[in-house]
């Protein structure tokens, strides 16, 4: 996936953006509960869905909302680094079987015992 070219400012990073205002609930009261205090931001380029409920300005909510969108999208834009493939050591190999031989021995004593023993 290509880098995501992440505007400067914060308007032109709004511009991208849909955004949409809601009642939120929770914490804040009877302030937060009638008045679209919360914002939901949707950067069209990437998909990336960021919502902030945490005050009960809608102006705060949609700048900490803008600062978390570019900190996700910033995210996205580091490479991702290449897994290394490991192998089990001799000695796990050996602790592995090891417990499943004393696992095996102790449900053999749960068994009925049969008629030959």
């Amino acid at each position: 996936m290509p880098p995501i070219p992440i505007p400067d400012s914060d308007e032109d990073l709004l511009a991208e953006c849909e955004v949409e205002t809601f009642r939120s609930g929770g914490p804040g009261g009877q302030h937060a509960n009638k008045v679209e205090s919360a914002v939901r931001l949707r950067h069209r380029p990437s998909g990336e869905t960021v919502t902030r409920r945490d005050t009960r300005s809608q102006h705060r909510n949609k700048q900490l909302a803008l600062n978390e969108l570019r900190r996700r999208l910033e995210k996205l834009n580091q490479p991702r680094k290449r897994r290394v493939k490991t192998k089990p050591t001799v000695a796990s190999k050996r602790r592995r079987v090891e417990a499943k031989r004393r696992r095996a021995e102790k449900k053999k004593f749960r068994r009925p015992p049969r008629g030959d023993e």
